[in-house]
């Protein structure tokens, strides 16, 4: 436990940098790339909002596994991950996951319909893949949590 104790405190240097970071994508980056896009090509202006609107939901999915992901940690901290409500946000992972998925479904599907080149599509298809199996292992390791605080529940009413 030693180890973990000692991941934790950098861990959350990274996911606190990480959250600036995605607040100012969020507010200022993308509605302002998306704004040149459509001043640069009027042609593709229709795309400004639902590009930023994907975007910044995009966004808002990664925030909530790193608010979901800082909750955890003060649980692993605590000495305390092992129990039912720890789930709470092990789920909240994997619907900011599945949502994200969906969405980025959709993103593919439109631009696999109306592409002429098939880069794009292709990097959609993998990124596709890519968040379905993060979901995926991410409701695995909520099957291992569940086994685990079922195993600490039954082992503290031996003891």
């Amino acid at each position: 436990m030693i180890a973990e104790h000692r991941a934790v405190a950098p861990l959350r240097v990274f996911l606190v940098v990480l959250f600036g970071i995605l607040v100012l994508l969020q507010t200022m980056s993308l509605p302002g790339q998306f704004a040149h896009m459509a001043q640069e090509s009027p042609d593709q202006a229709y795309l400004r909002w639902p590009l930023t609107a994907v975007s910044v939901f995009w966004v808002l999915c990664v925030q909530v596994v790193i608010v979901s992901t800082w909750k955890l940690l003060t649980r692993v901290k605590n000495d305390r991950i092992f129990s039912e409500s720890s789930l709470v946000w092990v789920d909240a992972i994997v619907w900011a996951v599945v949502a994200a998925w969906v969405v980025l479904m959709g993103v593919f599907l439109y631009v696999g319909v109306n592409a002429d080149d098939p880069g794009l599509p292709l990097l959609l298809f993998l990124m596709v893949v890519g968040v379905a199996v993060l979901g995926l292992l991410m409701v695995v390791m909520r099957a291992l949590l569940r086994q685990a605080t079922t195993l600490r529940t039954d082992m503290e009413a031996v003891i």
